[in-house]
C-alpha cells in the first residue's frame, strides 16, 4: 500500500466502536482496516498502530495479546493499545502485563484517538517503508 497515512489494524466485533473509531480516523486522515475477530488475516502489508477491543473479545487478555501479535508479527510489530470498559481494571492490568502499550477505556479512546495515534503510533520510517 502506498498510503502515507497512519495505518491503524482495529480490531474488535463491536460495530458501534468500529463505526465511530472510523469516522475518527478519517477526520484525523488516519486509514483504518477493521478486522470482527483474531481469526481474520488483515490485508494491509505494515501497520503502525494496533487497537484491540479486550472488552469485546471474549478470551483472556494476554491470550489476545499473542494472537493479535501473531497478526503483524510479520507486518513490523506494531504497538498494541488495547481498550475496552472503564471498569475492567482487571482486564486492564493483564494486558499491561502481557506486553500492551496501553490499556485505556473506551472513552479514551473515542476522545483521544489523534492523541493515541501520537503517543503510540510506529513511523513508516520505523517499518522500513
Amino acid at each position: 500500500m502506498n498510503d502515507s497515512r497512519v495505518q491503524i489494524l482495529l480490531v474488535s466485533p463491536d460495530l458501534l466502536a468500529i463505526s465511530r473509531l472510523s469516522g475518527l480516523a478519517k477526520e484525523a486522515n488516519v486509514h483504518v482496516e477493521t478486522l470482527r475477530s483474531l481469526d481474520a488475516v488483515p490485508e494491509g502489508k505494515q501497520f503502525n498502530l494496533v487497537l484491540l477491543d479486550i472488552g469485546s473479545l471474549s478470551g483472556d487478555p494476554a491470550t489476545l495479546l499473542c494472537s493479535a501479535r501473531d497478526l503483524v508479527a510479520i507486518r513490523g510489530g506494531p504497538p498494541i493499545v488495547t481498550f475496552g470498559p472503564h471498569v475492567a481494571k482487571d482486564r486492564f492490568a493483564d494486558a499491561i502485563a502481557a506486553g500492551a502499550a496501553a490499556a485505556l477505556s473506551r472513552g479514551e479512546v473515542l476522545g483521544g484517538l489523534t492523541e493515541i495515534v501520537r503517543r503510540y503510533a510506529t513511523s513508516y520510517k520505523n517499518l522500513g517503508t
